[in-house]
């Protein structure tokens, strides 16, 4: 098991702060778009289209609400498995900040690329997603302000404001289905929830990776054991003391695990009976749907979170 962590003062975002997040996310990304289905396999699994984010992926709606929250003259830093650190590579671009993103030297090949694109430092530093964040949260002590990925009131109320579009594209009772790595949507959006009469919440992890569900069961973080994962952007450990962990517990209705071969045949199925190009983590929630761990009686949506795989891993998996 890892050191002994620092635990951060962080504080538990509320209700107004999903109502600031609205505006500033609105004013830079459309809504991504719902995919009604009409496939005849599961054709009542309504998608979430966060892979038409422009990097690809959901975390830059948490990104822009926390650099825009940021005083101007702040250098920004976070550590992250790629999506995340994307997100801030491009929301710093986007609002003229300064950043530096750390993710491992085994980071997705796809995502650390897409990065290279923007105008920040990007540092890779050990192999483990824990290495990445003592390295970035190390950094602080010279002023910089840290972003963490999903620890993070600003970055949990951007991550809900998928549920505020999800009102208005799906009105009424629904079940959210969502990926759950450090718990920063599914806070979000059960917190979101707990305010819509009939809206549940499904959180999902994998296997190999259940740092959430273990701290929710004890009450506190614990250190996991964590395994190889098509799903990388939901692999690690969370920080002590994250506040995901109180508004899982609190908000979110389940939480259900998906297999490697679950995820590998949920990507199957996005790509070829839903047009749908999915990485490990984006295709979680459709997976639990799909092995048929998640029940409702009324209509599902699965946030599809990102389309950030390489061509290689995505042709294996689709000769399957």
């Amino acid at each position: 098991m890892g050191a002994m962590r620092t635990v951060r003062h962080v504080r538990m975002p509320t209700l107004v702060d999903l109502d600031a997040a609205l505006p500033v996310v609105a004013k830079y990304l459309r809504p991504s778009p719902v995919d009604i289905g009409v496939s005849q396999v599961r054709p009542d699994l309504a998608l979430k289209l966060e892979t038409l984010q422009p990097t690809g992926s959901f975390k830059v709606r948490g990104a822009i609400s926390a650099l825009a929250a940021i005083e101007p003259d702040r250098t920004i830093v976070t550590a992250s498995a790629g999506n995340h650190a994307l997100g801030i590579a491009y929301a710093a671009t986007l609002l003229g900040r300064r950043a530096t993103v750390v993710t491992s030297t085994v980071a997705s090949a796809a995502k650390v690329a897409a990065i290279k694109q923007f105008d920040v430092e990007l540092i890779q530093v050990g192999t483990t997603y824990e290495e990445a964040e003592a390295y970035a949260l190390s950094l602080t002590s010279g002023g910089a302000e840290y972003v963490s990925p999903y620890n993070d009131p600003r970055v949990i109320a951007g991550q809900a404001t998928i549920g505020h579009e999800l009102a208005e594209q799906l009105p009424g009772p629904l079940t959210v289905v969502c990926g759950v790595g450090g718990g920063g949507m599914a806070a979000g959006l059960g917190l979101w929830a707990s305010t819509r009469p009939g809206v549940r919440t499904i959180g999902v992890e994998v296997e190999a990776s259940m740092a959430v569900s273990a701290a929710v069961a004890a009450g506190h973080q614990i250190e996991v054991e964590v395994g190889d994962t098509i799903a990388d952007g939901m692999g690690g450990n969370i920080e002590p003391g994250s506040v995901t962990i109180d508004l899982v517990s609190r908000y979110v209705d389940s939480l259900v695990c998906v297999s490697e071969g679950e995820i590998w045949s949920a990507v199957r199925y996005l790509v070829r009976h839903r047009g749908v190009v999915a990485e490990g983590s984006g295709a979680a929630p459709a997976a639990a749907v799909l092995s048929g761990k998640v029940s409702s009686d009324g209509p599902i949506v699965a946030v599809v979170s990102g389309r950030n795989i390489t061509p290689a891993l995505l042709s294996e998996v689709l000769a399957g």
